[in-house]
């Protein structure tokens, strides 16, 4: 795929993001309010995080779609996984937040949601699972980590939506059967969402980690690489080949061995050919190359 078209869909799904969060945090907040939901208020200011996960995520996007430079000579593809680590980090802070608030309704009068509020997370419910679907293949397709968690974020409000559908009809029966102890189901549903938010941050939070610190490619994922290294004719012996992920793209460095009677120049045409080869790969950016002599000691 062109580069540029990659990031022109990834910055039009971002934007479509940003609006839609925005106008579901209003009508949940607005209706939260309305009906004295407190499940739905916690679900409205998880909307409302996304709104500025996705911000950040946008940001990343734009950044490492920059080319290559003096200081950044491997390009800023990293930018991206930077990206999902601060939406894991908001999406912590808003599960804390969420969750103190929740809590401390216990100590609080509680009263019975209106059902109005069942209507506005029916609405969040579709909209977001849209939206999910819509980023989440996206994502995979222009191999965007940062788009992928934006869409795992969309996804855990999703989940924290029905936790808040439950909550808010059980608060509703409770108080429609005189059960007390029932209304409490609201404020439990906004725990609930609260520790799903954490969890969410947490797998994602790591994996952005991982993918930032240097992480290379598994053996079984560059086998495609191998081969074709391996189906050049002078490769005499393929010594090592790892994969570097810098966001979308990886940087191949390898070594391999030629025959040692080669001229200098011989050996750097072999060169230029595996990484004419390897470069043919969409997801490679850029290979670094060490030839060896070939000895039967290796």
């Amino acid at each position: 795929m062109v580069q540029n078209d990659r990031f022109k869909q990834a910055e039009k799904a971002i934007i479509l993001g940003v609006i839609g969060n925005i106008i579901l945090a209003a009508i949940k907040w607005i209706i939260g309010v309305q009906s004295n939901s407190r499940a739905l208020i916690a679900d409205a200011v998880h909307s409302a995080s996304d709104v500025a996960g996705s911000v950040a995520v946008f940001v990343g996007i734009r950044a490492a779609k920059r080319p290559p430079d003096e200081d950044h000579p491997y390009g800023h593809g990293k930018a991206e996984s930077i990206a999902a680590i601060i939406v894991a980090v908001l999406l912590a802070l808003v599960g804390f937040e969420i969750g103190r608030a929740s809590f401390d309704a216990f100590f609080k009068p509680i009263y019975v949601p209106k059902a109005m509020a069942i209507y506005a997370v029916l609405f969040s419910i579709i909209v977001k699972e849209v939206m999910f679907r819509y980023k989440y293949k996206l994502g995979k397709k222009i191999n965007s980590d940062a788009l992928i968690i934006n869409a795992y974020d969309d996804r855990s409000d999703v989940f924290s939506s029905i936790a808040t559908l439950i909550g808010i009809v059980g608060a509703i029966l409770g108080g429609y059967l005189g059960l007390d102890w029932l209304v409490y189901a609201d404020p439990v549903a906004g725990l609930f969402v609260a520790i799903l938010i954490l969890k969410m941050a947490w797998d994602f939070g790591t994996e952005a980690i991982h993918s930032t610190l240097d992480h290379v490619l598994h053996e079984e994922e560059t086998a495609d690489l191998r081969e074709l290294v391996l189906s050049v004719p002078e490769v005499m012996k393929l010594t090592e080949l790892h994969a570097r992920e810098h966001g979308h793209y990886v940087i191949v460095d390898l070594k391999i061995s030629v025959d040692p009677y080669m001229t200098v120049e011989e050996g750097h045409k072999v060169g230029k050919k595996v990484k004419a080869m390897l470069m043919e790969n969409d997801r490679v950016q850029n290979v670094l190359i060490h030839i060896n002599p070939y000895s039967e000691d290796d």
